[in-house]
């Protein structure tokens, strides 16, 4: 065939033709000026940024009439055949291809003989991590104690693959992806050269859908040159490559935005009607809501959004009056709904369940606007007294008349006043005869006219014991009531209570009910019962009951 496509016509020919790639291109400079070329090199990264073209730049450098050399002539023998691809001492090997141990063993054998008139005989190895292990081990010693003669370049997209008995043995140099402005911008100068007409904006399209890669790009620009006659429209574009138009991303997730999801189902019924593929036309969306998260928060936006400067702007317009947190709802929820749609049979309606989804996200308001609101609640609130606190037991809230609405938890109360005390006292007076439990209940009435808040938390105590000079009193509930009601000021209140009551001066007991005994002993009797119901259920038993009529009057455990 006469016809070469634009990526081998336009490939780089030298260092400073090689698109954003200068973190590689200036260390193999210095190092060829320096003379501190390594003998393998690995070349990493994705596919079509310029690995195996650098490596044969690198080669025509090494192997150039003037070289080593860091811009080689390419007008030489050498720097032609090498161009050409037909260089007899600069051998290019695919590894997919030649992946046995027995090429490793042919290459090792040929490795010691002297190039035929080049200063060097390199082997370049492309997609090199397809070698298998035998053919990795057979090279190991060659690759590095190799004859001075002999230059190994390696390239390929999965070093991870790569044993690291090879990758210890190399310098490695990693290729970046493009942004698509470069790449946008080298197709413009191989337009302009090609005489083709094209705009800006189908140049950003193409570059955008090769995804970072120079020769997918210009493999996308061919096939839309062959496709178009005359003037290349936006619109072919879109219908050539089968992807939907930016405006259609930006109508659809506006229709989400406002929680017009009739208008979302209808732009998808649209796009499905023009045949586009559900699956990467969801990716667009996911992708459209993550680069506008990242404009909603204002950091680094060139940086993390690899998009032309008037589409930012776009977004930053889209998301002015939408809050972060509201787009992180949607993102989530988009991000959490892709497995279904990719692995869906039907991928149309599973897009659709996901778009009525998203009108049932209710925003969740931002922090600084609930902050604001609690504080203007706050002000709205009567004054907390200093002598009130609540009590933790819903048991207690008989106790609670006296409390005022809006007063807070952990608030110690003062002592009242000693006349209302003693009005109190006198009105219920203590009488001997009366057991504890009357008795205590006629201190939890004084408790809560006098002091409710440590009423509330007495009303799950119980008087243990009561002799003359000393009164025992036993906490039932959890720890808060125990650690509340052993306050220094809580006992100083119910001592003198005590006192008044009595009308003795009374020393305090405050002793938390064991737990642990009632809980075996609760134990104990579920064990009894469950033998006793299996004796019940034992065939002897039964079959003498059925035989002489009889019934079970008691069952003793022994």
């Amino acid at each position: 065939m006469s016809y070469l496509v634009l990526a081998r016509k336009y490939r780089p020919q030298t260092f400073d033709e090689v698109i954003k790639q200068n973190h590689v291109t200036q260390t193999l400079t210095n190092a060829i000026k320096s003379r501190r070329v390594a003998h393998a090199i690995l070349f990493t990264g994705p596919r079509g940024t310029g690995k195996t073209t650098v490596a044969r730049i690198l080669a025509k450098a090494m192997n150039c009439k003037d070289g080593p050399t860091p811009i080689p002539c390419n007008t030489c023998g050498s720097c032609r055949e090498i161009t050409s691809g037909n260089a007899v001492d600069v051998f290019e090997i695919d590894g997919a291809s030649n992946n046995g141990v027995e090429q490793i063993r042919s290459l090792r054998e040929n490795v010691n003989y002297m190039p035929a008139h080049s200063p060097n005989k390199i082997y370049i190895i492309d997609e090199v991590h397809m070698l298998s292990i035998s053919a990795f081990n057979a090279l190991l010693k060659t690759l590095e104690e190799p004859p001075s003669h002999v230059m190994f370049i390696f390239a390929t997209t999965e070093p991870h693959k790569i044993p690291i008995t090879i990758l210890s043995r190399c310098q490695r140099y990693d290729f970046k992806l493009i942004d698509i402005e470069s790449i946008s911008n080298h197709m413009k100068d191989i337009c302009s050269k090609e005489h083709i007409d094209i705009t800006e904006e189908s140049l950003m399209l193409i570059a955008r859908e090769a995804g970072g890669s120079i020769r997918d790009a210009l493999s996308l620009l061919d096939q839309i040159m062959a496709c178009s006659e005359g003037t290349i429209s936006y619109k072919n574009i879109l219908d050539i490559l089968g992807v939907a138009d930016k405006k259609i991303i930006f109508d659809i997730s506006n229709a989400i935005l406002q929680k017009d999801i009739p208008e979302a189902l209808n732009v998808v019924d649209e796009i499905y009607a023009r045949g586009y593929e559900m699956k990467k036309f969801y990716a667009e969306i996911i992708e459209h809501f993550r680069n506008l998260l990242v404009v909603k928060m204002g950091k680094n936006i060139s940086k993390l959004i690899n998009l032309p400067s008037h589409e930012i702007d776009l977004m930053q317009d889209q998301v002015q009056d939408i809050s972060e947190s509201y787009l992180n709802q949607i993102f989530d929820l988009l991000f959490k709904e892709e497995a279904s749609i990719r692995l869906s049979a039907q991928p149309k309606l599973a897009l659709e369940i996901a778009f009525i989804r998203l009108s049932q996200i209710k925003p969740v308001l931002p922090i600084d606007l609930l902050i604001e609101k609690l504080d203007d609640l706050k002000k709205n609130l009567p004054a907390i007294p200093a002598n009130y606190e609540v009590a933790e037991n819903k048991d207690a809230l008989k106790y609670y008349s006296k409390i005022p609405q809006g007063i807070s938890e952990g608030i110690s109360e003062e002592p009242t006043d000693s006349t209302e005390l003693k009005e109190s006292c006198s009105s219920s007076s203590y009488d001997s005869n009366d057991n504890l439990e009357i008795t205590w209940n006629k201190l939890l009435d004084i408790f809560s006219k006098n002091h409710p808040a440590l009423a509330a938390n007495l009303a799950k105590c119980s008087l243990k014991k009561l002799t003359k000079q000393n009164i025992e009193i036993e906490v039932h509930g959890n720890g808060y009531n125990i650690n509340m009601i052993k306050r220094d000021k809580n006992v100083a209140i119910i001592k003198e209570i005590c006192s008044k009551f009595f009308k003795e001066k009374m020393n305090l007991t405050i002793k938390a009910k064991n737990k642990q005994n009632s809980e075996k002993k609760q134990q104990g009797e579920n064990q009894n019962n469950n033998l006793k119901q299996k004796a019940l259920r034992h065939p002897l038993v039964t079959d003498a009951i059925e035989i002489f009529n009889g019934k079970v009057v008691d069952v003793k455990i022994i």
